[in-house]
């Protein structure tokens, strides 16, 4: 999963970072409105933290930004402004949730974990499909009633195609959501072969309904 920081203040940014980077989650940031912008308007986030007072421009605007062009980011605001205005034109605007700093992480990463599960797996704790079933806050999961084993990647590949089932997903779009948003600048994306490839004889070995198939030169699909 991967959230995306959107902080001027270093010493805040490193701890929120460091501190959700321990929880498995993939982390990106920008530290000023420009930045910011271009990131969210050129990738998908799990969830976006996000800061109202900015070098070169207001949080707010931001929100406004993903309305006009409807992308679908779920937000989290974090500002030290806590009036009833703020936290009404935010939410308004497109917010998710607001959370005055400061705060302490834990709280944090609780609201973090209920945007995603509101948007993602609809509200849902955990994610199924066929006989797979997906503990997001546990990083579990199980076929049937046995728990498998998998690495961070596996892990995240499935995720994210288990919430997306039947549907061909691009390779950089996985790369991207996985890796990082800066994978897109390599020179190729032959290593989720090896991790899908993995991946399926794990979910063979222990007998899963489902399977990953590649689509040559696009991506891959759940089926």
């Amino acid at each position: 999963m991967k959230i995306l920081i959107i902080e001027d203040e270093v010493e805040l940014l490193h701890n929120v970072q460091e501190f959700l980077e321990q929880e498995s989650y993939l982390i990106e940031s920008a530290t000023n409105y420009d930045a910011a912008v271009e990131k969210v308007l050129s990738y998908q986030y799990d969830c976006v933290l996000l800061d109202i007072m900015l070098p070169g421009g207001n949080g707010l605007d931001i929100l406004r930004v993903l309305k006009k062009e409807k992308k679908d980011q779920p937000v989290l605001i974090l500002s030290a402004k806590d009036s009833v205005e703020d936290k009404v034109l935010g939410l308004e605007i497109g917010a998710d949730d607001y959370l005055a700093k400061p705060f302490h992480l834990s709280e944090l990463l609780a609201r973090v974990k209920s945007i995603i599960r509101r948007h993602m797996h609809h509200g849902n704790p955990v994610i199924s499909y066929k006989d797979v079933t997906l503990n997001p806050d546990l990083r579990q999961v199980q076929i049937g009633d046995r728990d498998i084993t998998l690495n961070r990647k596996e892990y995240d590949i499935l995720y994210y195609l288990m919430l997306r089932p039947n549907k061909l997903m691009e390779k950089t779009t996985i790369a991207e959501t996985v890796w990082g948003d800066n994978i897109d600048q390599a020179d190729n994306l032959d290593f989720i072969y090896s991790q899908i490839k993995n991946l399926k004889r794990k979910l063979k070995e222990a007998g899963a309904q489902i399977d990953i198939q590649a689509v040559y030169g696009v991506g891959y699909k759940l089926i």
